[in-house]
């Protein structure tokens, strides 16, 4: 009975951060403030939900860890290189941006080329 409540518990937070992450998804003003909001809600939303259920059935907790792990490892690096690639093919900054620490490096690489 504790390892359920424990359990959802720790679900019902991995839920608040998904739903979180979603509004910060839907209301941020460019690409690259949404991969940000996207990133660090999500991985910690589906964290603490795939471990949650792994804490309500014991069976399934190493399963669960290892699936948790995985999800921590790749989904900051795989969005990563979605705002590369999107800054590599030029999609600009929101107008709002007061700080772009990029451009000096873009016009240190266009004087190379």
């Amino acid at each position: 009975m504790v390892l359920l409540v424990v359990g959802a518990v720790v679900t019902g937070a991995g839920i608040l951060f998904l739903f979180l992450g979603s509004l910060g998804v839907f209301r941020m003003p460019d690409v690259y403030n949404r991969l940000q909001a996207g990133t660090k809600c999500t991985t910690l939303g589906a964290f603490l939900t795939i471990i949650g259920v792994g804490i309500m059935e014991p069976a399934w907790f190493w399963k669960a860890l290892a699936i948790a792990l995985f999800i921590l490892l790749t989904n900051p690096i795989s969005n990563h290189a979605l705002g590369r690639a999107s800054r590599k093919c030029g999609v600009s900054l929101c107008d709002r941006s007061a700080v772009d620490k990029t451009k000096s490096f873009r016009e240190y690489e266009k004087e190379e080329a």
